[in-house]
């Protein structure tokens, strides 16, 4: 047993399968909270949100998720695509921040708060002036690298192979365009960047659940989303699989069937 797997959290743990699947029984709850998604879907729900002064435009359950997740695999680097106000960046900044200081603890090393190893890298086409100068002043900028550029363009995807090289825990979001053939090509660039047990998260599946007229601006909807995506993924490569208890679990989130762990 870890230091992190105290007796109380194990047998925590050990109880939320049988939670699971009565959650997964309950066709009321599994309706209400479909309905839940679709109706906040329309009042954009999302967007309601901040982190440490940033807009975040996520599910507060999506942040516990992922949480979670950076906690269990302390990954070294996060990448992410998609950058809009900053918060997802600084939402992951701040945990490797706490990782280092957990670490820190546990050896009884002393900290720079402001030096890191670990690192989030943001991939963005239009990083706004505004945005940028924002995320540079604020206290979780050492740990922050940005690229500019198509997530699927080429050159950037090359950029980001490099700065990836010498990380061994390596975390994926992908959070920019929508549409089918975009997340396709952000998988087939970056998903096998994902270490062995860590996850490559796919953001918005849930466009594939909503109302036809939830995005009537957007380039994306039924049938072309980040669910087709991944589905089409999943036939090309064996090393992910879906963890439908990440889904199950939250009820509410925009990735389900979207937390893939890399398993070989």
């Amino acid at each position: 047993m870890t230091q992190n797997e105290r007796p109380e959290m194990t047998a925590f743990a050990a109880d939320i399968p049988a939670r699971l699947d009565m959650m997964r029984n309950h066709a009321g709850l599994q309706e209400s909270a479909l309905a839940f998604l679709r109706a906040s879907a329309h009042t954009q729900y999302s967007y309601n949100y901040h982190w440490m002064g940033r807009p975040i435009i996520q599910y507060p359950q999506d942040i516990v998720a992922m949480q979670e997740l950076i906690w269990q695999i302390k990954p070294d680097l996060i990448i992410e695509t998609g950058i809009a106000h900053g918060g997802s960046l600084i939402f992951s900044a701040s945990m490797l921040a706490q990782l280092d200081m957990h670490e820190a603890i546990e050896t009884g090393t002393t900290l720079d708060p402001a030096q890191s190893q670990r690192k989030v890298l943001g991939i963005d086409i239009d990083i706004r002036p505004h945005n940028r100068a924002a995320i540079e002043a604020h206290p979780m900028r050492s740990r922050i690298e940005m690229i500019q550029g198509s997530s699927i363009d080429g050159a950037v995807v090359q950029q980001v192979r490099e700065f990836a090289k010498g990380y061994k825990k390596v975390l994926i979001c992908l959070d920019s365009n929508h549409t089918h053939e975009h997340v396709l090509e952000e998988l087939r660039a970056y998903a096998d960047l994902t270490s062995v047990d860590s996850y490559c998260v796919v953001f918005d599946t849930l466009i594939e659940d909503m109302d036809d007229d939830t995005y009537p601006d957007r380039p994306w909807g039924k049938g072309d989303n980040p669910r087709t995506a991944v589905e089409a993924y999943l036939r090309e490569d064996d090393r992910f699989e879906i963890d439908a208890d990440i889904h199950d679990r939250l009820l509410i989130t925009v990735a389900r069937g979207g937390f893939l762990r890399r398993i070989r």
